[in-house]
């Protein structure tokens, strides 16, 4: 396990058991953002960085009983945390990375990911690998319930021009891996970008 791996575990391993309790009105960003994403009944849809598995739920409601939702986290002990809350009854949940997905090419119609391209090692490779399990045509959503400046100044810093979640940086960095950006939005209360999966 590299370095990064480790570092991501740590991180959010000493954090699984109090996430939803500091993050408690969090709920209906990820609703609204779900359903901003164009799923459909039936549809497959992989929630990468899963975490506690707060969007599963939304998830679930989206895709229906015919559906397929998978939960897909690096931290055990946030996978243990969505357990814990109940949230694999919405869901599958897998410890994986998502740099190297066991799922074959094309098995999905989406990707949900919130808060995840910040702690991705490899943002490219990273979102190529989302690209390959995702038929063409399909879909792709990077979420925070907050945008990029409440949460610079939640983290005590400021924005720069280099920042990866900049629309000027995204949009091409998307592009060379095999997504269409088709929305960006960046707002104090949520951040929503929308993407397709390039034919």
């Amino acid at each position: 396990m590299s370095e990064d791996h480790t570092h991501v575990q740590e991180f959010f391993g000493a954090r699984a058991a109090d996430w939803d309790r500091k993050f408690p009105t969090d709920g209906p960003a990820f609703a609204t953002a779900v359903g901003e994403f164009g799923l459909r009944p039936g549809d497959r849809v992989l929630d990468a960085g899963c975490g506690t598995g707060r969007a599963l739920t939304a998830l679930r409601a989206a895709v229906g009983p015919s559906g397929t939702v998978l939960g897909v986290d690096l931290t055990p002990r946030m996978l243990a945390a969505a357990r814990q809350a109940g949230r694999e009854a919405e869901g599958a949940l897998l410890l994986a990375d998502v740099a190297r997905l066991p799922l074959r090419d094309g098995v999905l119609d989406a990707v949900f990911a919130a808060g995840l391209i910040a702690h991705l090692p490899d943002p490219g490779s990273n979102l190529r690998e989302l690209a390959r399990v995702v038929r063409p045509g399909g879909r792709l959503a990077l979420f925070h319930p907050i945008g990029r400046a409440a949460l610079a100044a939640r983290h005590g810093r400021e924005l720069t021009p280099d920042d990866l979640r900049a629309e000027h940086n995204l949009g091409p960095l998307l592009s060379t891996s095999g997504w269409d950006m088709t929305s960006y939005a960046d707002e104090d209360h949520r951040f929503l970008v929308l993407a397709t999966h390039r034919p």
